[in-house]
C-alpha cells in the first residue's frame, strides 16, 4: 500500500509540475520547489505526521503568490529581495489573491487524505498486533502441556501415535487464552478497515483528489491574474513598489492554455490501487475469526489424528 501511495503521489506531483512547464513557463523553475514541498507534506500527513492538510496547502499558496505576482501579474519586476518576497507571502494571507480556490483545494483534499491517513495508521496498527502475537511467550504450564501432548506417548514406545483432536484443542486453547481474547477487537478492526477502504473508493477517492490539484492550482492562478490590477494596488500600499524594467508587460496578458485546465486521469495506477484494495479487504474479511479459531487452525492437519483411528488423549491410547 505504501508503494502504491508513493507511486500515486509521484505521478500527481509530475502531473502538477507539468502545468507550470506548459502554461506558466516564466515561473516553472521557481515553482518546482513549492510543488515538491506540497507533495512531501501530503505524504507525511498520510503517514501520520502531526500536521494538517490546510497548513500544507496554505503554505504552498504562500510560496506561490510571490512567483505569480512577480512573473505573471508584474513580469517587469527585477528586484525580488527576501524582504519583499516575505512581504508578499504575508500579504497573501490578508488579500486572498487566489479567491475561493485555495480553500476549495483544502476542503477537497482533506476528505480523501483523511481516509488515506486513517487507513495507513490502521495498517500499521494491524502489523504491530500481528507481530506482537506472533512472538507471544509461552507460559511454563503451556510448555509442559505441549511436551506432554507431543512426547508422553513416546515413553510407551508409541512414536507414531498422534494426539486426539479434543485433547489438542484443550491444550491449545489453554496456551492461547490471552491471544484469543483479541477476537472482539480484531473483528472490530476488520470492520474499520472495510469502512476506510470503502470511503477511499467512494467520495473520498485519493486518485481523483490528487489529480485535481493541478486544475485547482490553475484556476487559482487565473483568478489572481484576472484581479492583477487590484492586487498590485494593494501590494504597493503594503510592501512598496519594487524596481521595474521599462515597458513591462501588462498584467492583463492572460493566456489560458487549454491543456492546463484538463484533469488527466492515470487509469493504470487508479485501477491497480483499487484492485489491491479490493483483494486486500476480501482477504482481511476472511481473517475475521482468526483469533477466535486459532486453536482450531493449529489442531488441524498432520498434528492430530482426525479419523477414527487410535489417538493419545493425554493419559492413554483411545
Amino acid at each position: 500500500f505504501l508503494e502504491a501511495f508513493e507511486s500515486l503521489l509521484r505521478f500527481a506531483e509530475n502531473h502538477t509540475s507539468s502545468l507550470f512547464e506548459t502554461a506558466y513557463r516564466p515561473m516553472a523553475k521557481e515553482a518546482a520547489e513549492p510543488v515538491k514541498e506540497l507533495f512531501t507534506d501530503i505524504s507525511l500527513y498520510i503517514l501520520g505526521a502531526e500536521s494538517t492538510v490546510e497548513s500544507a496547502v496554505l503554505r504552498f499558496f504562500d510560496s506561490l503568490f510571490p512567483l505569480v505576482y512577480s512573473r505573471l501579474i508584474n513580469p517587469g519586476i527585477t528586484d525580488l529581495s527576501e524582504e519583499y518576497t516575505e512581504c508578499l507571502r504575508l500579504t497573501r494571507q490578508d488579500i486572498n489573491p487566489f479567491g475561493r480556490y485555495s480553500k476549495n483545494m483544502v476542503t477537497e483534499l482533506s476528505k480523501s487524505l483523511w481516509a488515506s491517513r486513517m487507513l495507513s495508521q490502521a495498517l500499521s496498527l494491524g502489523i504491530e498486533v500481528i507481530n506482537t502475537t506472533e512472538h507471544a511467550a509461552l507460559t511454563k504450564e503451556c510448555s509442559k502441556a505441549l511436551v506432554k501432548m507431543q512426547y508422553c506417548p513416546h515413553c510407551q514406545g508409541l512414536t507414531l501415535i498422534r494426539p486426539c483432536v479434543g485433547y489438542c484443542l484443550n491444550v491449545m486453547r489453554g496456551c492461547l487464552a490471552s491471544v484469543s481474547e483479541l477476537d472482539a477487537q480484531w473483528r472490530e478492526y476488520i470492520s474499520t478497515l472495510e469502512y476506510l477502504t470503502n470511503e477511499m473508493t467512494a467520495s473520498h477517492d485519493l486518485e481523483i483528489a490528487l489529480t485535481g490539484i493541478r486544475n485547482a492550482i490553475n484556476e487559482a492562478i487565473l483568478h489572481a491574474q484576472l484581479n492583477g490590477p487590484q492586487l498590485s494596488a494593494t501590494v504597493d500600499k503594503v510592501c512598496g513598489q519594487p524596481k521595474q524594467q521599462e515597458g513591462n508587460l501588462s498584467s492583463g496578458n492572460i493566456v489560458p492554455v487549454k491543456e492546463a485546465t484538463k484533469i488527466q486521469t492515470f487509469v493504470m495506477a487508479h485501477a491497480s490501487l483499487n484492485n489491491k484494495r479490493r483483494e486486500f479487504i476480501n482477504y482481511m474479511k476472511r481473517s475475521r475469526p482468526f483469533y477466535a479459531s486459532i486453536a482450531e487452525r493449529l489442531c488441524d492437519g498432520d498434528l492430530v489424528m482426525r479419523d477414527s483411528s487410535t489417538c493419545w488423549n493425554g493419559e492413554d491410547v483411545v
